[in-house]
């Protein structure tokens, strides 16, 4: 498994409307061949969001085939760019299996 770990500041009254794009953003990665889920935490400033993947093969190619569609539709309720805090493969996790 390959994760991918982002940070996205935003506004707090843009980002309390904008439900519509956040469920959009995220049918299109839950759409990509070799997702494997995401997590969101919200630390009340920033959205701190990983997104998991089978492998990094398909990280790539999600990003590829997503990663314009996705930034229209977040970049707009950010505060600042999104910044990457790391990425690499998964050494540990016990996140149960809900499929």
């Amino acid at each position: 498994m390959y994760a991918i770990v982002r940070q996205y500041t935003y506004d707090p009254a843009t980002i309390a409307r904008a439900g519509q794009a956040l469920a959009a953003a995220q049918g299109l990665h839950a759409a990509q061949p070799g997702y494997a889920g995401g997590i969101v935490v919200d630390d009340g400033q920033h959205f701190i969001a990983v997104n998991l993947w089978q492998s990094e093969h398909h990280a790539a190619a999600g990003r590829a085939a997503i990663g314009t569609q996705v930034q229209r539709l977040l970049e707009p309720l950010m505060a600042t760019p999104s910044q990457l805090l790391g990425a690499g493969e998964v050494v540990a996790t016990d996140l149960a299996d809900h499929q």
